[in-house]
């Protein structure tokens, strides 16, 4: 397969993308396939070109060179229609403080098009993890934890076929971090594809089936965390890191 084509069963597919902001270089060739069912973890120093990869597939930058394509769509062409097989869970999930768990979820979906009955609404944030107690609660008493759950909740209820996380242990204690890492793979599970941008290498060995070191805008190192322990993990990291740096 030549590197400009990709593969009809993919759900993301970034081939040879670039992008600059003036003379500096955000991404050099980036390429990366994710298919239903895969956790990858996308690790690099900050400027390294994360949230550039974000944005072009969220549609909000397009590419100087180079596609990116959400279940077959052109998300530069068309960023509405390959957005709506995305969903985004930033850093920081805003929820309406007043309004329970529950009713966030329906609000979203409701403004999503979808409308839920309550016994579903709750069984999605069953599946997204948040105590049953919790849900009738006002976000305004959630954590950040749980604040993603609902997030989470929300792209099970648009079906999403992936999902974007940024930063998503970030912040967390250990606890809540093994949660989250549980509830990412039970999507995966689902058959959605999930693509987190992160610097938590412990939790990376935990949830991803392959992780893509980023340095200068371009993927440097790819492999299977699960086959290293978290010291060899952490080596890896740092020497490609220094390498690229060096180069």
């Amino acid at each position: 397969m030549r590197a400009t084509e990709h593969p009809t069963d993919a759900i993301l597919s970034i081939r040879d993308a670039r992008k600059c902001f003036g003379d500096r270089v955000a991404l050099a060739g980036f390429d990366l396939t994710l298919r239903a069912g895969e956790v990858f973890a996308l690790l690099g120093p900050n400027g390294a070109g994360k949230t550039t990869t974000i944005n072009l597939i969220l549609g909000f930058l397009r590419a100087d060179a180079g596609e990116v394509r959400i279940c077959g769509i052109d998300a530069g062409a068309a960023p509405v229609a390959a957005r709506a097989h995305v969903a985004y869970i930033p850093e920081q999930v805003a929820l309406y403080p007043d309004l329970t768990g529950l009713e966030n979820l329906r609000y979203v979906a409701t403004l999503a098009g979808l409308h839920l009955a309550p016994d579903e609404g709750r069984r999605l944030l069953d599946e997204a993890g948040l105590a049953r107690e919790a849900h009738g609660r006002a976000a305004s008493t959630y954590s950040k934890g749980m604040r993603q759950k609902v997030g989470i909740a929300v792209a099970l209820a648009r079906r999403a076929r992936l999902l974007l996380l940024d930063e998503p242990t970030s912040g967390l204690d250990p606890k809540a971090s093994a949660e989250f890492s549980g509830t990412v793979r039970n999507a995966a599970a689902r058959g959605t594809a999930v693509l987190m941008a992160t610097h938590d290498l412990y939790r990376v060995r935990e949830t991803a089936d392959r992780m893509g070191v980023l340095q200068a805008g371009r993927i440097v190192e790819e492999v299977d965390p699960r086959t290293l322990d978290h010291v060899a993990l952490e080596r890896l990291y740092i020497e490609r890191l220094s390498a690229g740096a060096s180069s």
